[in-house]
């Protein structure tokens, strides 16, 4: 996911994510913009692909969150056939749009301040061109879930919403949002915000510091200054695992927070969700429930995301590289 712009050209190689595209037939101004443009959309498509794979699983996995059911791989897949035999293949995907509502430019916004914040700390650290030390790597990553999460939360409730409520409940992602709002009021649309937040922190840190870290490593190591398509997937599934792990009991109390409308429990704040939770269901038990789930679903989803927008960077930017030459 490197950017590091050469003075005269960006570097061209064959499985580099830099396009040869000579300097002096651009503007400042205009690299900046095709680079921008880049990020949006391989982050765009990298979100769609990556959440689509794994969409049956995330909509149990957030099932069992919201509810006091016990979670076991068993019990997993039995609710998965159930919901095949009672509702249909395609239930399976149920809140799906809704999660490409929000995912898609979570996606987009996030990679792309990746990539921002990554230069803007180079420089102002001094690893301009370069790969960031571990701390200002961590930060990169941390600030771009955080402004992802911060422009883009309400789409996120809406899709915890859809995935827990029967089919008849809401008929689509705008009737959620009219009857949120009628029912429920205008700050339910950023109910469980905070702990969204404090959960971004470490997930989205830990996840592009690992996969930045292991990609660093490997060229140190390999020689070659960018992986195969099958090792950005391994480094990209164990970033989703270390990051996920860390910041999973935040993301229970989020679902709770989240669906308190629809699931007749009423969650005041962080501490007291999670007191509720601990004393109802147990600590393990309630705050890490699904957390198994996630280690199948996680190393997945992240794998593939970042490895599509790698490979969809390079992509662009050889189509790019061959339509400035033909100019």
């Amino acid at each position: 996911m490197g950017n590091g712009v050469k003075e005269g050209q960006v570097g061209l190689k064959q499985n580099d994510v830099e396009a040869a595209v000579p300097t002096h037939l651009l503007s400042e101004g205009s690299q900046e913009k095709r680079k921008l443009s880049h990020s949006l959309m391989a982050g765009a498509l990298a979100g769609a692909v990556a959440k689509t794979a794994v969409a049956p699983l995330d909509r149990t996995k957030i099932i069992f969150q919201v509810s006091a059911k016990r979670f076991s791989a068993k019990e997993a897949y039995r609710l998965i056939y159930r919901t095949y035999l009672s509702e249909g293949f395609w239930s399976l995907w149920r809140g799906n749009s809704a999660t490409m509502v929000r995912v898609i430019p979570y996606a987009a916004i996030q990679f792309c301040a990746h990539e921002e914040y990554k230069q803007l700390l180079g420089s102002y650290c001094g690893f301009h061109g370069k790969t960031l030390a571990p701390l200002p790597r961590f930060v990169a990553g941390s600030l771009a879930g955080t402004t992802a999460a911060m422009l883009t939360y309400p789409l996120d409730l809406v899709r915890a919403r859809m995935a827990v409520t029967p089919k008849e409940m809401y008929s689509n992602i705008l009737h959620v949002f009219i009857r949120i709002s009628r029912e429920e009021g205008l700050k339910t649309l950023y109910r469980g915000f905070m702990p969204t937040i404090l959960g971004v922190i470490p997930y989205a840190g830990l996840s592009f510091f690992t996969y930045e870290t292991l990609k660093k490593l490997h060229a140190d190591h390999s020689g070659r200054a960018q992986p195969y398509p099958l090792e950005r997937l391994v480094f990209g599934a164990c970033a989703g695992l270390i990051g996920q792990s860390a910041s999973y009991p935040l993301d229970v109390v989020r679902r709770r927070m989240q669906t308190a409308g629809v699931m007749g429990h009423t969650y005041s704040s962080i501490l007291l969700t999670m007191q509720e939770i601990i004393r109802e269901e147990g600590l393990i038990r309630g705050l890490y429930k699904g957390l198994s789930m996630n280690w199948v679903k996680g190393p997945i989803a992240v794998g593939i995301s970042f490895t599509t927008f790698d490979l969809t960077q390079i992509l662009l930017r050889k189509l790019q590289f061959r339509a400035d030459v033909e100019r």
